[in-house]
């Protein structure tokens, strides 16, 4: 029995061991392009930079395989994951409409949303809609073409906080938690509790979900909670004192990757850990994860304030001036705060049958000051995220693969 444990066990280990990411490729390839990514690799902390790049291998089947590679990759050093925590939200938020299975809710409805508590507010009308009127799809569109804000706080206040931390933990992501509504200085007791919300099918209710209350704790400890050397508080009144995220969301880079993969390959994990998504849940993500926002109709996003590359920071660096390469789709979910620039992106070459799966982090906030918007993204952050996507691309495109992708699944027409 104890010979049949060890055996199991040494057989356990070398299955993680075969799991790990190679950390060596990743440090190379920065290496060898000194032009690009010195300035990073010689700061102190090398920008906070995590990499996780992930190939994409497909057998006679279609059937993908995965390979991954790291750099600085670390679950226990934190980075502020800014609007990068909206894509499960998304996802959850269809769980529930599914998982309620009542008759005449869906994620056209009209959602009224109301308030019951202090620093609430309503929603009752959305001129950026179709209808006129908010809607879980809606919010989804506009998180995953501009990073709207408000909507994911909608979707938030629809699944409530405990429902969204257990859906993480359900689903295995053990070092994220997701406790606050974004951009309105939430916590404390107002993350807690979240809105009654009402959904309609023309003038007939159809659902009434209730005002709720978490009394769960997410404690966290992490290295790197305590940044900089001062902050702006809620009056613009400058603090001496170093910034605090032991209160934020936490979505550490392996994470985001495996939402992702998740998300767009659940054929490869067993039934009961793929999302609770529809066929139309899953082709409706994708759409819109992968649209430019100059190409939506409702809601309706113009230059110059939108732009296609507005939502796509690696391979494009979020540029106004990028030239969109007509055969290249990015399905992917950015963030920015707090000088952090993320993206966890899946980028397919139709032309080329290029598909490989790249997440990264990078922060620059030399003044150390947090809350003045004197961070140097488009100086440092940007550039960088451009220019890992781009070189690791080039790669791609002559990386030889013994089966070459169908990639219909992910082709859609966008107009």
């Amino acid at each position: 029995m104890k010979l049949l444990n060890c055996l199991l066990f040494f057989m356990v280990m070398l299955s993680a061991k075969a799991q790990q990411p190679d950390t060596v490729f990743l440090k190379n390839m920065l290496q060898s392009h000194p032009e690009l990514f010195s300035g990073i690799l010689n700061h102190s902390t090398q920008n906070e930079v995590q990499i996780l790049y992930t190939q994409i291998n497909r057998d006679k089947n279609n059937v993908p395989h995965f390979r991954s590679f790291s750099y600085r990759l670390n679950p226990k050093r934190y980075f502020y994951p800014a609007s990068t925590v909206k894509l499960p939200t998304a996802i959850f938020a269809l769980e529930k409409l599914n998982e309620l299975k009542i008759n005449g809710l869906n994620k056209g409805n009209k959602m009224l949303t109301d308030s019951a508590f202090t620093g609430q507010s309503k929603v009752l009308k959305d001129t950026s809609s179709e209808t006129g009127y908010p809607s879980i799809e809606n919010y989804i569109r506009k998180i995953l073409l501009v990073s709207d804000n408000d909507a994911y706080n909608r979707l938030y206040e629809f699944i409530g906080r405990e429902e969204i931390n257990q859906k993480l933990k359900k689903y295995g992501l053990a070092n994220t938690r997701i406790i606050g509504r974004l951009a309105i200085g939430d916590g404390g007791e107002g993350a807690r509790n979240t809105n009654p919300i009402d959904f309609y099918k023309g003038d007939k209710l159809v659902y009434h979900k209730p005002a709720l209350y978490d009394t769960n704790n997410y404690p966290m400890q992490l290295d790197n909670m305590i940044q900089g050397k001062g902050y702006l508080d809620k009056d613009d009144k400058l603090v001496m004192q170093p910034f605090y995220f032991n209160e934020k969301n936490v979505y550490p880079i392996a994470d985001q990757q495996i939402v992702l993969k998740r998300l767009l390959f659940p054929e490869v994990f067993a039934q009961q850990q793929r999302f609770n998504l529809k066929p139309d849940d899953y082709q409706f993500i994708y759409r819109y994860m992968s649209m430019f926002p100059t190409e939506s109709i409702k809601p309706v996003y113009n230059r110059p304030e939108y732009f296609p590359a507005f939502c796509k920071f690696l391979f494009y660096g979020g540029d106004s001036t990028a030239v969109i390469n007509p055969d290249i789709r990015v399905f992917n979910k950015p963030g920015d705060s707090y000088g952090y620039d993320i993206d966890n992106s899946y980028i397919v070459d139709f032309k080329n049958k290029v598909e490989f799966m790249i997440t990264a982090v990078v922060q620059s906030n030399e003044d150390g000051i947090y809350n003045d918007n004197k961070y140097e993204y488009a100086t440092v952050c940007l550039p960088f995220l451009k220019n890992i996507g781009q070189v690791i691309y080039q790669y791609e495109l002559n990386r030889p693969k013994k089966y070459l992708p169908n990639l219909t699944k992910f082709k859609f027409n966008y107009h």
